[in-house]
């Protein structure tokens, strides 16, 4: 199966323009077979290097635009993968900006901790940043007929859309297993240096329980046995690694609204019913409300990103427990969405619609959830 990502053509329109183009990307989300598509239109004029291999590393370190240019020879388009892995990248993504401004650098990164920390100064007004997630519903739906992907919805929530589960479905409970443990073996503890191990996956196991619920760092800090600060390092760690994504709440002062407290939800359901070991069927799980918010959420979050859409993204909630799921606010428009699993009514709450007038809110659920994402 070959699915085209969405991303793909606004890539290829920002090439060639004197600019560093960056793909951020969790490991396995695609990011190398992206790249590998787009090289396929200059078969002689690029080159592919994996900074995985300590070859190439040691080949961009500390060197010379003179010794950069010989190692890249006449080629137009260049991808470094996983350039995160070369120390001091920035500074060797800057000189060939600066000397080499008719060569397309393409760098892709599965840590955006590690590459926009090394990149930012350096690359300031030379870059464009793309960011790649699992597979999207909208992605998928190129290969797949509506009636194909409603019947498949089951299974993507349970087991999620990185292409590997995807694309290979018979072997998608092992696949997605390793995946997951991999991911936080290598990915995190490995790369970001934690020094407590346990603390992660704990936590990581606490927040897979709390989908779809208000998340306070300090009872975070009970749950797992460490300090508030410690929390929130990791938390933002995992952010930066595209583990995880908070939601803001929505306020714009009214003293009965909720202000402090955030969700926390997982980029890919798959990577979260792992972490919990949980690959039941929807229809004897007791948290598939919660599990179907934050499939749809992540599915919004992911579309927004794939169109170039710049919405703020939030949920609300009043102390007196009326709340919306999901608001996107953007050109002038304040849109909430409310995530029912079965349910076709639900009750709009009055205090949102009366304070912010011109405000809109609509149900999604698993019959009508295509319009939507």
């Amino acid at each position: 199966m070959n699915t085209k990502r969405t991303i793909q053509s606004n890539i290829e329109e920002s090439l060639f323009k004197g600019k560093i183009i960056i793909i951020y990307g969790a490991r396995q989300v695609g990011k190398t077979t992206l790249v590998k598509e787009i090289l396929k239109k200059y078969p002689d004029e690029s080159e592919y290097y994996n900074c995985d291999e300590i070859d190439i590393r040691q080949a961009l370190v500390d060197k010379t635009s003179t010794e950069l240019k010989a190692f890249f020879g006449n080629k137009k388009l260049v991808i470094l993968d996983e350039a995160q892995r070369v120390k001091n990248i920035g500074l060797t993504l800057k000189l060939i900006a600066d000397n080499f401004p008719e060569l397309q650098i393409i760098a892709t990164g599965s840590s955006s901790f590690d590459l926009s920390s090394e990149i930012a100064e350096p690359l300031t007004g030379r870059k464009i940043e793309f960011y790649l997630y699992p597979f999207s519903l909208e992605e998928t739906g190129t290969v797949y007929s509506s009636l194909e992907l409603s019947r498949l919805l089951e299974r993507r929530i349970i087991y999620g859309m990185y292409p590997e589960i995807v694309l290979n479905e018979g072997e998608a409970e092992r696949n997605l297993k390793s995946l997951t443990s991999s991911y936080v073996d290598k990915d995190i503890l490995q790369y970001q240096k934690i020094k407590n191990p346990e603390i992660l996956e704990k936590l990581l196991q606490a927040l897979a329980l709390q989908i779809g619920n208000e998340v306070s760092y300090n009872e975070l800090a009970v749950l797992v046995g460490a300090d508030k600060k410690t929390i929130s390092s990791y938390i933002q760690i995992l952010e930066k690694a595209f583990i995880v994504f908070r939601l803001r709440p929505f306020s714009r002062n009214l003293r009965n609204e909720l202000k402090k407290m955030r969700k926390i939800y997982f980029y890919d359901t798959g990577i979260r019913n792992a972490l919990i070991n949980n690959l039941n069927p929807m229809e004897i799980r007791q948290d598939m409300g919660n599990l179907w918010e934050n499939f749809i959420i992540s599915e919004k979050i992911k579309k927004n990103n794939n169109f170039n859409i710049s919405k703020n993204v939030y949920f609300w909630r009043n102390r007196q427990g009326q709340e919306i799921d999901y608001l996107e606010e953007g050109n002038g428009k304040l849109e909430g969405f409310e995530i029912k699993w079965k349910e076709d009514k639900f009750k709009k709450p009055k205090a949102f619609l009366e304070n912010y007038s011109g405000s809109s809110i609509n149900l999604i659920n698993k019959e009508n959830f295509g319009k939507f994402v």
